[in-house]
């Protein structure tokens, strides 16, 4: 479409309410450069805003879908300045800056999907881990692979890895840095399906994210934002979220058209 933010490093494409955002650097594994992390805010936010989208479904081109952070990007790490402290604070702010560009994914308010194949390393499993749901093909490997390379893992994996699968697992990954096989990923919860090959992958969560932009579209992003929030908060404030969601937000028009569609034994159509 050509309203679509213009992308270097991404191939987006729209169809039936389902963005596809590819990452495309398939030369270097997709390697995440420094456009592309801006470019995968850009393109999550612009989902978020376009109401032609309902779902996105996240993959790479090429043999793998991520091979982490670009090592190009490390020369750049270093921040110089003669007082250490100002050096610092620069630091900070570049690395806040990456963490607000993944982060993008969470705060989008539509569903996002993972379709993950090859290999997926170091920074790709912060991305990831921003994602609602994962889905991998068979041969798919996991590696939080920051602690070879004398680093801490910075921008969300050591934040969200311990609510996506058990956290002695979590630890063993992130202090050893091996990998994790798909069947070990999807045993373990981090992964929702495993698929026999990538095109039984695509095919798979494409047509679940089809069936998701079926769904009533405000009732599809309140489930989110209820769901993101009761991660963080107990269970007495989930529960009294939703019920400010619900009293506030709920749809008269889209409950309407769905409870009419079922006795006329037809797809809803909703309005968004």
């Amino acid at each position: 479409m050509s309203d679509f933010p213009a992308t270097t490093t991404l191939a987006l494409r729209l169809e039936d309410y389902v963005l596809e955002v590819k990452l495309n650097r398939p030369e270097v594994a997709n390697a995440m450069n420094l456009p592309m992390w801006r470019e995968l805010q850009e393109a999550f936010e612009w989902a978020d805003e376009s109401s032609d989208v309902r779902v996105v479904v996240l993959s790479g081109e090429g043999k793998h879908f991520c091979a982490g952070i670009d090592l190009a990007m490390f020369g750049n790490i270093q921040v110089d300045h003669e007082d250490p402290s100002l050096a610092s604070e620069k630091f900070v702010r570049h690395l806040r800056g990456l963490q607000r560009n993944l982060q993008s994914l969470r705060k989008c308010r539509k569903p996002v999907l993972a379709a993950l194949h090859g290999a997926c390393v170091g920074g790709a499993i912060d991305m990831i881990c921003y994602t609602d749901m994962r889905y991998c093909a068979a041969g798919t490997t996991f590696c939080v692979k920051e602690i070879d390379i004398g680093i801490v893992a910075d921008v969300g994996t050591l934040q969200n890895l311990p609510a996506l699968m058990p956290e002695g697992l979590v630890r063993e990954l992130a202090f050893t840095g091996r990998t994790m096989d798909a069947e070990e990923a999807t045993q373990s919860g981090f992964v929702t399906r495993l698929y026999a090959d990538r095109e039984a992958l695509m095919a798979g969560v494409l047509g679940i994210a089809r069936e998701l932009a079926s769904k009533a579209p405000l009732a599809l992003r309140g489930t989110k934002q209820v769901l993101n929030y009761t991660r963080d908060h107990t269970v007495e404030d989930g529960l009294e979220y939703v019920a400010i969601w619900n009293a506030s937000m709920m749809s008269k028009v889209e409950v309407q058209e769905a409870m009419t569609a079922k006795l006329e034994k037809r797809s809803p159509k909703f309005m968004d």
